[in-house]
This record gives C-alpha cells, sequence and structure tokens, in this order.
C-alpha cells in the first residue's frame, strides 16, 4: 500500500503541501454558511425576514451548485493557463465575498447573500484545480495517497463548525467572513510563493477544447464515475453543509443539556458545531485513507465496502428514531465512510483518464458538487413536508444502492480493458 512514505524522492513536496493548504482554505469558506446558518436566520429575522425551510436550504445549497458547475470552468483553466494561475484567480474572487458579506454586514439581505453565495462557489470549485496539480507530479501507482492527501484539504469545514459559531458568540456573524477573508489573503501569498505547476518532463498539459469535453460525456464511465462521485462527495459535502441545521432541528434540547454538562457552554448553536465538527471530522481525515485502501484493495472492492456500510446506516437513521449519542455515532460512522470512498474513486478516476484528468476532475468534480446540493435540497424538503428527516435520508440511502448496483455492471469491464494497463489496481 502506497504510504506518505513512499513519496520521498517524488514529485514536489512543496506543491503538494500548498494543494492541500488551498483546498483546505477553500473549502473551509465554501462551507462557511452551513455553520453560521442559525445566526444568519436570527440576523435576518430581526430585518423583517423570516427564512422558510425551502429558502434555508435554497441558501446552503446555492455555493455547492455554483461550485459544482464552476469546477468545469476551473478544470478548463488548467488545461488552458495552468493549475496554478487558475488558482489565484479563482481565490481572488472569493477573498472579494467574503469582504462583500464583511462589509454589508447586519444591513445584508437575502438576495445579497445569495450573491455571495454564488462567489463562494469558486472556493468549492478549488477541487478541480488542488487535485489534478498535485496528481500531475506523481505515477499512478501514487495517485490514491497523493490525491487523498490534497483531498483531505476538506478538512477545513471542520474548522468552519469548531470556530464559526464560538466567533460569531463573540464579535458577530459578520466578523467570521473577515477572520475568513484575512486567512484567505495568507493562504494566497503562500500559494503563489511555493506552488508550481508541474515541468513539462513530468506533465505535458494537453490543452482541450469543448468539443474534447462533449467527447469524454459521451464515454460512458464519465458517467459511472459522475454518480459514485455525487454520492460520496456530494453526500459527505451535503451533510457538511447541512449538519448544523439538521442538529438544531432535532436534537437542540439534548444538546443544550450536554453542553452545560460537558463543555460548560449554554449556547445550543457553539455546541451544534462541535457535534458537527466531530461527525466531519471522521469524513475529512480519512479520505487519504480511503485513497491508500484503494491502492492497496482496489477501488472497486472498496467502494463496495464504503458504499455498503453508508447504505446501511442511512437506512437506519432513517426508520429508527435514534438517542442523540447514537445518532451521533450513526453520522459520524456515515461521514467516515463517505470521506473514505471519495478517497477510492478518485484512486480510479486518475487511471482511467490520466491524460484528462484535468477535464475529469472538473467534471466528476462537478456531480459531486450537485450531488451535494440535491442532498440539502431533499433534507430541506423532508423537514419542510414531513417535519422530519426520515424521508430525506431513505432517498439517499436508496441512491447509495443504486451506486453499488452499478458498480457490479461495470467492474469486470473495468478489469478486463483499461484496468489491464492502469499502473494500478482497480
Amino acid at each position: 500500500m502506497a504510504g506518505i512514505r513512499d513519496l520521498k524522492g517524488q514529485g514536489h513536496t512543496p506543491t503538494l503541501l500548498m494543494a492541500f493548504l488551498y483546498f483546505d482554505m477553500s473549502f473551509m469558506v465554501w462551507t462557511m454558511l452551513g455553520p453560521l446558518s442559525t445566526e444568519i436566520s436570527e440576523a435576518l429575522a430581526l430585518g423583517g425576514h423570516i427564512m422558510t425551510a425551502g429558502e434555508k436550504a435554497t441558501l446552503l445549497s446555492l455555493p455547492i451548485l455554483s461550485g459544482a458547475i464552476l469546477r468545469i470552468v476551473l478544470g478548463f483553466g488548467v488545461d488552458k493557463l495552468g493549475a496554478k494561475m487558475t488558482a489565484l484567480m479563482a481565490q481572488t474572487v472569493v477573498i472579494a465575498a467574503l469582504l462583500t458579506a464583511y462589509f454589508m454586514g447586519e444591513s445584508i439581505t437575502y438576495n445579497a447573500l445569495l450573491v455571495v453565495a454564488l462567489g463562494l462557489g469558486f472556493a468549492g470549485a478549488s477541487f478541480a484545480v488542488a487535485l489534478p496539480q498535485a496528481g500531475q507530479w506523481y505515477p499512478p501507482k501514487s495517485q490514491g495517497i497523493v490525491l487523498g492527501i490534497a483531498g483531505a484539504g476538506n478538512i477545513g469545514v471542520v474548522i468552519d463548525f469548531l470556530f464559526a459559531p464560538k466567533i460569531a458568540e463573540l464579535w458577530g456573524w459578520e466578523s467570521v467572513f473577515l477572520v475568513g477573508a484575512i486567512m484567505a489573503i495568507v493562504t494566497f501569498i503562500a500559494y503563489a510563493l511555493l506552488a508550481k505547476d508541474a515541468p513539462a518532463d513530468i506533465y505535458t498539459a494537453r490543452p482541450k477544447k469543448l468539443k474534447d469535453y462533449g467527447k469524454l460525456l459521451k464515454d460512458k464511465d464519465t458517467w459511472w464515475f459522475s454518480l459514485f462521485y455525487a454520492i460520496s462527495f456530494g453526500g459527505f459535502v451535503g451533510f457538511a453543509g447541512y449538519m448544523k441545521v439538521y442538529l438544531m432541528n432535532t436534537y437542540s434540547v439534548d444538546m443544550s443539556a450536554i453542553g452545560l454538562d460537558i463543555f460548560d457552554e449554554a449556547n445550543v448553536k457553539v455546541v451544534a458545531g462541535y457535534f458537527g465538527a466531530l461527525c466531519i471530522f471522521a469524513g475529512a481525515v480519512l479520505r487519504p485513507f480511503g485513497g491508500a485502501t484503494a491502492d492497496k484493495l482496489g477501488g472497486i472492492k472498496s467502494l463496495y465496502i464504503f458504499f455498503g456500510l453508508v447504505a446501511l446506516l442511512a437506512m437506519l437513521n432513517a426508520t429508527v428514531v435514534l438517542p442523540f449519542w447514537i445518532a451521533i455515532l450513526v453520522l459520524f460512522l456515515i461521514m467516515a465512510n463517505l470521506g473514505m470512498a471519495n478517497g477510492a474513486v478518485f484512486q480510479l478516476v486518475p487511471q482511467r483518464f490520466a491524460k484528462d484528468i484535468g477535464i475529469m476532475t472538473g467534471l466528476v468534480g462537478a456531480a459531486g458538487g450537485i450531488g451535494g446540493t440535491l442532498l440539502i435540497k431533499t433534507l430541506g424538503w423532508s423537514k419542510g413536508t414531513f417535519d422530519g428527516y426520515s424521508a430525506g435520508f431513505m432517498i439517499f440511502a436508496g441512491l447509495v444502492l443504486v451506486a453499488l448496483m452499478g458498480i457490479s455492471l461495470v467492474k469486470t469491464r473495468w478489469r478486463t480493458t483499461w484496468g489491464v494497463a492502469a499502473g494500478g489496481r482497480i
């Protein structure tokens, strides 16, 4: 199994670290609205706008959706302009969105927040830059661990849930956007100084035209990978973005009592952030493990394991009213397996589409963002229609089962065609 030690003497370590940092910072600001959802909702209510369950789901899902679409755009930019230039341009837009939210402050409207959410989508699109930039430097046998390390930048959402509610409590919710902007600027400078695009003797860029995107979209494997990633990453980012709303709506009484007993914290919004961070941390930190496991067992077998566990746990949460601590354990395990599935999917993609990794990262990453958008909207619909989340979890479990059936349909063909000469286990 390829491990971090095996990367010694390969690639470019500063670029790998900067890809992680850039993605970490981007993921943090991309999902910032989630842990601030209650505070923003209360601020808008003071201004006379009471958000419905549907409006709240729309606000939380919009950065995910725009990030999904922009991943295709930035994937095209990686091939045309290079990963570094594309990243710096996108990060500039993100910084502007953060500063806009801060300076508008308490006077911000729901529509203005939607515009900010669109701008934050450029942060979510960083996936289409960070992963190919890191992967370009390393051989096929190390793609699982390398892309797992770069992709573990999604731990940024854990930072959101740990600190954003507390900062909002101390200095106001708008101050979180200022802190995010400052951190984004520091990351921008570090990335500009240290990250490098792979030289031609290691990776030869093959700029693509729009028709090349169309050609890849005609390849059925593109759609299979898109489905798998819509489930794995879409599930991870969807649950992460909606986690605080779900916990506040379902377990606020439990968290209030537990917060006083354990954290000496009466603010249930902050306590919800702590428990949300715990669950999300599992998926973020275990992504490299999922990639490394796929390097050893093969991506197909790994996805069977990870998706199978997610389906069982989601159905459990949909059919049984779980006590708080059991519910947290179930959410923790769901997020852990989704995170590992993310690593497994992107152990396979570079082996199948090595010559088109920039475009494919954008296309498959877009599918992941769309999956997250649909999950948030489904959970919001479930709450608004049935005053609960059982229907939302059951629908998600059903889609995971569809993905498992898809793996069964493609595994033999993959192993006997492109998998024979892929350079790694599939």
